[in-house]
């Protein structure tokens, strides 16, 4: 009777306590973070370039420009410093400019097997080699009324993988006779800052909790395999055994089936896991090379593409390389 006692005690407190230990790993975990410009910003002094993409002609933020500013350089590492105080993990963003400018001299040349090039925003160079959780935009006014300076700000938090907004600060700090921007930005944002870092880190909880939302294309080249998503093997259809992949392999076997035709599926918020089993961290490629490697396998046996744009955007064709 002692042992059963003893036994149906440990049953009733085990659980609150393995649950209050994953809430505490959860509470450990920080998101990583990149400050970088706002367009308006860039638009304001000049570090702007064009691109054309579907035919349309879009202005984008010229990071490598930008990161020359000397100011800029002062109050991405003042906001750096605000950061790292509150225990977020910062991406250096000059090392990421460095690195995204290496990589399109890299890939510049690059063709798909239709003979186009491979097209990318600057904002998708910078996010494929900083792999940051969130970058915040920020952009600033210096205001002079005499001898004193202030400052107007405004910082935005945005999630690296859906490009939408998850936090938000904005104002306008005292006077100063102080007419440096890093302290008079300081002097401004520390209001704001906790509520700003609180509002990123219940976001990133969010994603830990509920997988991180990405988009995925599955297509079928014209080629003289005869594959496509129709294709039966053992009495069921590829596109069925693709669905039923994503079933097993998303968070909570969340996602939507927005297309589904025998040369294209298109998945829109296909929620995954922000680390993989072995605690490396996730992202869009590496979910949909998972799916690549069972294709290849019996009986399927399929070769096939894959190709990113920016974190949260992947695109598999199969039916060659």
């Amino acid at each position: 009777m002692r042992t059963l006692l003893i036994t149906f005690v440990m049953c009733c407190i085990m659980p609150p306590f393995v649950n209050a230990q994953e809430t505490e790993q959860k509470a450990a975990k920080k998101p990583s973070v990149m400050v970088v410009p706002s367009l308006p910003w860039c638009k304001e002094h000049g570090y702007i370039t064009t691109l054309i993409q579907q035919g349309t002609t879009k202005e984008f933020p010229d990071y490598a420009k930008a990161a020359e500013d000397a100011d800029l350089f002062a109050v991405i590492t003042k906001l750096g410093e605000l950061m790292a105080e509150r225990g977020l993990i910062l991406k250096d963003y000059a090392a990421a400019v460095r690195n995204a400018e290496q990589l399109t001299l890299e890939t510049e040349m690059l063709v798909s097997s239709s003979g186009s090039s491979v097209v990318e925003s600057p904002m998708d160079r910078l996010l494929n080699v900083a792999k940051a959780d969130i970058l915040v935009e920020v952009g600033w006014v210096v205001n002079t009324v005499g001898p004193k300076h202030s400052i107007t700000y405004n910082l935005r938090g945005i999630d690296a993988y859906t490009s939408n907004q998850i936090a938000a600060a904005q104002g306008t700090g005292e006077q100063s006779f102080s007419a440096e921007i890093p302290l008079l930005l300081e002097e401004a944002v520390i209001t704001n800052i906790d509520q700003f870092a609180s509002q990123m880190q219940m976001h990133f909880d969010d994603l830990l909790s509920n997988g991180r939302s990405v988009s995925i294309v599955i297509q079928t080249f014209d080629n003289d395999e005869g594959i496509n998503l129709e294709t039966e093997f053992d009495g069921r259809e590829l596109q069925e055994i693709i669905d039923e992949w994503m079933t097993e392999n998303t968070v909570q076997g969340r996602y939507s089936l927005d297309v589904a035709t025998e040369s294209t599926m298109i998945f829109n918020n296909v929620r995954i896991p922000l680390f993989r089993t072995n605690g490396a961290p996730m992202d869009t490629r590496v979910f949909v090379s998972m799916l690549r490697r069972m294709l290849r396998k019996e009986p399927y046996n399929i070769q096939s593409k894959l190709t990113t744009t920016g974190l949260g955007r992947a695109r598999l064709t199969i039916g060659e390389k």
